[in-house]
């Protein structure tokens, strides 16, 4: 149940990161109110999955699984740069986040 809780707080990253771009820098209310909503919850399911899982591979498979969707979305919906490389690099991250819960 731990890796639900965290990987669905991946997801809540992602959502918040996307949700902070369109408040402006909390200039804009709504989105700003969205932006903390799903980082509270973010946190929440994370704080959950660190009841049993370590720490460290909590942390990274989260952030990793933020780092990945935040930068995919990105590319989809902002039109960020998708170069051959960085996709490269996100496909390492990804590897890391398999290889954290392969050995977690």
């Amino acid at each position: 149940m731990a890796w639900i809780y965290l990987f669905l707080a991946g997801l809540f990253e992602v959502a918040w990161a996307i949700s902070l771009k369109h408040s402006h820098g909390f200039s804009h209310f709504w989105p700003s109110v969205l932006t903390i909503s799903l980082m509270m919850v973010s946190f929440l399911l994370l704080a959950h999955a660190l009841k049993t899982l370590p720490v460290g591979t909590a942390y990274a498979v989260w952030t990793g699984i933020g780092i990945v969707g935040t930068t995919l979305l990105g590319m989809y919906l902002f039109g960020e740069p998708a170069s051959v490389l960085r996709l490269v690099f996100i496909g390492l991250i990804l590897a890391g986040i398999v290889g954290l819960k392969l050995l977690g």
